[in-house]
């Protein structure tokens, strides 16, 4: 019989009544690991009371106080770190080095945030008039909660978490319904640094409980990372619910070759930005424009070709595996609907992934093998939507002016590559490209914990990012104090 997982309210671990229970399965084997219950709006509202409940004491607990818990926190999971690590290889399918990965930014996310007595300070100006002097604070506000996506169980809740309960607000995580388990290993280290029951709430469920979430009355806020949709209508109800809002959506990323880019040493980053994670996140590369002449697009292309067949399918935690599956059966439907689209609309499928080799002890539901399309304009569907899965498209522009247009048509604004010597050009790129984050011989454009994860157009709705002093912010107000003593 699988485990029942249990949602984290006001510091204990409570079963959910709800009769929607769902099977979570590791996609390379087929192995049913769990069970989760999809929270009913009670239970939802529960852990935001509890929210509420703790926010006043924790509230008044000062700074450096507060960040002792996240120091707290870090080596808990240091300790953890192998099995936080397989954790999500199992749950989400990804290679265990990605895994490992993730781990390792979960608790950056941690200790940047522990730096908070010197990231939350105000400013001040003595005599804005004579005898009058004037400063700002930054306050927290109460409540606020993360929506979390399937891709990055553990990581993305954090680029949120640590920095609200630093700031001093208390917090609620929605796990995914599809990955929830990384989420509750990471809630066994909060409970182990026994911080005040209530500060941090995790719930399972799916559409009611994030639901519950945004329309009640003492959530201040939503952070949410997910399909552009989706992102669009978080955006608009908690707007008009009067909550802030971190909603990250969809992505359709380009990658740029100059002909005077030094392939051989960028290649593995090129291969991995496109089939890391199986293709399955915001920062994976989709689109490659290729300039220069005829002999160098089919040089660039035959490489890239080979290094793509080459990778090692198989199950993530297996050491020498370099792509896992999809996350699940519908996944991998998805995308071979994509790869279909593609060969309908006159594209070369120039390396077909629909073709599996993988080990045969595996279930063979949930994977796919690299593709590669040529020929592809920039009209054509596979060019133009998100497919979150391990698919390369490769254009062809005369020019980086022309490159450029390109990538300002599509409508998502994530992230952009330029792979160049040439400074003139790399400068140009990332002076102009309307991205929010913008790689220069880079092919993840990943911001570190103390930058902000940027997106633009219809990969971000919002004012501020998570991550670095934008997250801090969200998670708090200015008071602004003008003071005169007779």
């Amino acid at each position: 019989m699988a485990k029942k997982l249990k949602n984290y309210i006001n510091g204990e671990w409570v079963d959910s009544a709800s009769a929607d229970v769902r099977d979570i399965l590791n996609p390379a084997t087929g192995e049913l690991l769990s069970q989760v219950p999809m929270s009913t709006r009670d239970e939802t509202n529960a852990a935001v009371e509890a929210a509420a409940k703790a926010y006043p004491e924790w509230r008044n607990t000062p700074p450096v106080a507060r960040s002792r818990f996240l120091h707290r926190m870090i080596p808990l999971l240091e300790e953890r770190f192998n099995e936080l690590s397989q954790v999500q290889t199992r749950e989400h399918g990804k290679t265990i080095d990605e895994s490992r990965g993730e781990s390792r930014r979960a608790i950056e996310m941690m200790e940047t945030a522990s730096g908070i007595p010197s990231l939350m300070q105000g400013n001040l100006l003595e005599d804005i008039a004579s005898g009058i002097d004037e400063y700002s604070v930054n306050q927290p506000m109460g409540v606020f909660s993360c929506i979390a996506p399937f891709n990055f169980p553990l990581m993305v809740p954090l680029w949120f978490l640590p920095f609200a309960i630093a700031c001093g607000n208390t917090f609620v995580v929605k796990s995914s319904p599809r990955t929830p388990m990384s989420q509750v290993e990471l809630f066994k280290a909060f409970d182990e640094a026994n911080l005040p029951p209530g500060v941090v709430n995790l719930v399972s469920g799916d559409v009611d409980s994030a639901d519950a979430l945004m329309t009640h009355p003492k959530m201040e806020g939503v952070t949410f990372v997910g399909s552009t949709p989706v992102a669009r209508a978080v955006y608009k109800k908690c707007g008009d619910m009067g909550k802030r809002v971190i909603a990250q959506g969809g992505a359709k990323n380009y990658v740029v070759i100059m002909p005077d880019a030094m392939i051989d040493q960028a290649m593995v980053s090129l291969v991995a930005s496109f089939y890391g994670n199986a293709g399955q996140r915001c920062l994976a590369a989709s689109n490659l424009i290729v300039l220069g002449d005829d002999k160098f697009h089919r040089e660039f292309v035959d490489k890239f070709t080979r290094m793509a067949q080459a990778i090692k399918v198989g199950n993530g935690l297996d050491e020498s595996v370099q792509m896992g599956p999809l996350q699940n059966k519908a996944s991998k439907e998805r995308v071979v609907g994509y790869i279909e689209k593609g060969l309908a609309e006159g594209a070369k499928l120039t390396l077909d992934g629909r073709q599996v080799r993988i080990d045969p002890s595996l279930s063979p539901d949930c994977f796919l093998m690299p593709s590669v399309f040529e020929n592809v304009s920039p009209d054509m569907t596979i060019a133009r939507e998100e497919i979150f899965g391990p698919v390369a498209s490769v254009l062809r522009a005369g020019s980086l002016d022309e490159a450029i247009d390109i990538i300002h048509a599509n409508p998502y604004g994530n992230a952009a590559s330029i792979f160049t010597q040439n400074g003139k050009a790399a400068r140009r790129f990332q002076h102009d490209v309307v991205a929010g984050n913008v790689g220069v011989n880079i092919g993840i454009v990943a911001p570190m914990s103390f930058f902000p994860f940027g997106g633009r157009k219809d990969s971000f709705f919002g004012v501020v990012h998570g991550q670095g002093r934008d997250v801090i912010r969200f998670f708090t107000e200015p008071k602004v104090v003008i003071t005169r003593w007779f």
